[in-house]
C-alpha cells in the first residue's frame, strides 16, 4: 500500500512526465503493434495460398471406377493427405469453360481426362511432402501423368520460410527498440525524483523498498500503454479495412499478451533505470 500511494504521488507531483511517459511507451507497442499485425496478415495470406497446393493425377481414359475408387481410399489413407476427390471428364470439361470465360468454345467433350485431386494437411505442404505423394500416385498404372507445380511449391515454401525468419528479426529489433525508448522514458521519471531516492538511501532504505514505487509506476504506465497502443492497431486496421484491403486482427490471446507485454515492459524499464541509478549513489 505505502509502495502504491508513493508511486501516486510521484505521478500527480509531475502530471506531464506521467503522460508522456504513458504516450512514448503507447507509440512505441504501437509500431511494434503495426509491425506484428502486418506478419500476421502476411501469414495469413500464405496460408491462404498453400491451401491450393494441391497433386493432381490424370486418370487414363477407359480405366475401370473401381479401380480409381481402390485408388482413391488408399491415397486418402497417407498421412500427409487431407481429401481426395474424383474429377470426372464432364466435371473438368465444365470447370474449364467456367475459368476460361470467353474462351469456352476451345473445350471440346472428351478433350479433358478424368483426375484425382489431392489434398493436403495443413503443415503438410512443404516440398518433400507434396513430392513423396506425387512420386506415390505415379505408382498407379492408370495414371498418366502427375502435376503439382514443383517451381511454385518450392517458391511458395522458400518465400514462407524468408518472412518467418525476418519476421522473427524484426520483431526482436522492434521489441529491443521499445524497450530502450520506455527504459529511457522511465529514467527521466527517476531522474527527477533523484534527490528524494538519496535521502531514502541515506537514512538506510532498503534497495527493494526504493524500487517498488517505481516498479509498481511502470506496471501501470506500461499497462496503460499497452491498452493505448492496442486502440491504435484497431483504428489503423479498422481504416485499411475500410478504404484499402481486408486484414484480420489479433486473437484474443495476442490481445491479451500485448496488455501483458506492456506490463513486463514497464516494469522492466523501470528496474534497469532504477538499478543503473542505485549504483550511482
Amino acid at each position: 500500500m505505502l509502495a502504491a500511494r508513493e508511486a501516486l504521488t510521484a505521478s500527480r507531483r509531475a502530471p506531464l512526465l506521467s503522460v508522456l511517459s504513458v504516450v512514448t511507451i503507447a507509440f512505441s507497442l504501437f509500431a511494434f503493434g503495426l509491425f506484428g499485425l502486418a506478419a500476421i496478415n502476411i501469414r495469413e495470406a500464405l496460408e491462404q495460398v498453400e491451401q491450393r497446393v494441391e497433386v493432381r493425377g490424370f486418370v487414363a481414359q477407359g480405366t475401370e471406377i473401381e479401380s480409381v475408387a481402390a485408388a482413391i481410399k488408399d491415397i486418402g489413407e497417407f498421412p500427409e493427405v487431407a481429401r481426395v476427390d474424383y474429377v470426372s471428364e464432364e466435371q473438368a470439361l465444365e470447370r474449364a469453360r467456367r475459368e476460361m470465360g470467353e474462351f469456352a468454345d476451345v473445350f471440346e467433350s472428351g478433350v479433358l481426362p478424368a483426375s484425382i485431386e489431392v489434398h493436403l494437411r495443413p503443415g503438410m505442404r512443404t516440398p518433400d511432402n507434396v513430392k513423396s505423394v506425387a512420386v506415390r500416385m505415379r505408382t498407379y498404372l492408370f495414371i498418366d501423368d502427375v502435376r503439382y507445380g514443383e517451381e511454385w511449391v518450392e517458391k511458395l515454401y522458400r518465400l514462407r520460410n524468408i518472412a518467418t525468419v525476418a519476421g522473427i528479426a524484426l520483431g526482436l529489433a522492434f521489441a529491443a527498440v521499445a524497450v530502450i525508448i520506455i527504459g529511457a522514458t522511465i529514467r527521466m521519471a527517476v531522474l527527477a525524483r533523484a534527490e528524494e531516492i538519496s535521502i531514502m538511501r541515506l537514512v538506510g532504505a532498503t534497495d527493494m523498498f526504493i524500487r517498488l514505487p517505481f516498479l509498481l509506476d511502470g506496471l501501470v504506465k506500461g499497462t496503460i500503454g499497452g491498452l493505448l497502443a492496442l486502440l491504435f492497431t484497431w483504428l489503423a486496421h479498422r481504416t485499411v479495412n475500410e478504404y484499402f484491403l481486408k486484414t484480420v486482427f489479433f486473437d484474443r490471446e495476442l490481445v491479451f499478451l500485448g496488455i501483458v507485454g506492456g506490463a513486463v515492459l514497464g516494469v522492466l524499464g523501470s528496474l534497469v533505470s532504477v538499478g543503473r541509478h542505485l549504483r550511482r549513489i
